[in-house]
């Protein structure tokens, strides 16, 4: 039996610019974050390299998924050259041949699906996650320490926040809910590209979940949340 004791919503004037707009849901429980397996690091590796090599003939915006991020970004009023999606700083560095190195098993594959897919992902530690969450477009006052060691502001950003403060946000999270090799429950948001339809989109959340309890164990429940 499932229990989900936090609610997610949507702010409708996501919906109002975006009508498509599509949140692939995943919520894990009894997983075992750890360091990667040998074939989690090596697949990253792989992928990483084998983007390398498609970067040098191809420009980002030629990525499918990257630019229709892009154009989102533009539509919610933000610049993606000066504030890009953490999906587009990973395309960056591995265009400038920086690997992003293994983490963990729960990071590693959260990367991986940002990278396969071609869309903004993110993971939480739902225990440090107090009370009800709501996406929403953040505001010049919106801000939080990050993963990337910075006080990161969010302005016309998409971003999250619960009961007690900002959290999170496809272009960097806090330091305030991220994974770590002791959580053990586990949120994953995956920003679906807005031109799949909705059997696709149910389709790739559901594949990412699977996957991703293979390695970490535990147990999943998945959605999609749309207009």
């Amino acid at each position: 039996m499932w229990v989900i004791l936090m609610q997610l919503t949507i702010h409708p004037s996501i919906f109002t610019k975006i009508p498509d707009f599509k949140l692939g849901i995943i919520h894990y429980t009894k997983t075992i974050v750890s360091a990667s397996p040998q074939m989690l690091k090596g697949r990253l590796q792989l992928f990483q390299e084998q983007l390398y090599f498609e970067l040098l003939d191809k420009e980002l915006t030629e990525f499918p998924g990257l630019a229709e991020w892009q154009s989102i970004w533009r539509t919610l009023g933000s610049d993606p050259l000066t504030n890009p999606s953490a999906m587009e700083v990973l395309m960056r560095k591995i265009r400038a041949r920086k690997y992003t190195p293994s983490f963990h098993s729960a990071e590693d594959l959260n990367t991986f699906f940002s990278l396969q897919y071609e869309i903004p992902t993110v993971i939480y530690d739902s225990d440090k996650i107090a009370g009800n969450i709501q996406l929403a477009l953040g505001t010049a006052e919106d801000g939080y320490e990050g993963l990337n060691n910075h006080f990161n502001t969010f302005d016309k950003l998409l971003l999250l926040t619960d009961d007690y403060s900002p959290f999170g946000s496809p272009h960097v999270d806090s330091i305030r809910t991220a994974v770590t090799e002791e959580t053990i429950n586990i949120l994953q948001l995956l920003f679906i590209r807005p031109s799949l339809d909705s059997t696709e989109a149910i389709q790739l959340t559901e594949a990412c979940a699977k996957m991703f309890t293979s390695i970490n164990g535990g147990n999943h429940f998945s959605t999609v949340l749309n207009a």
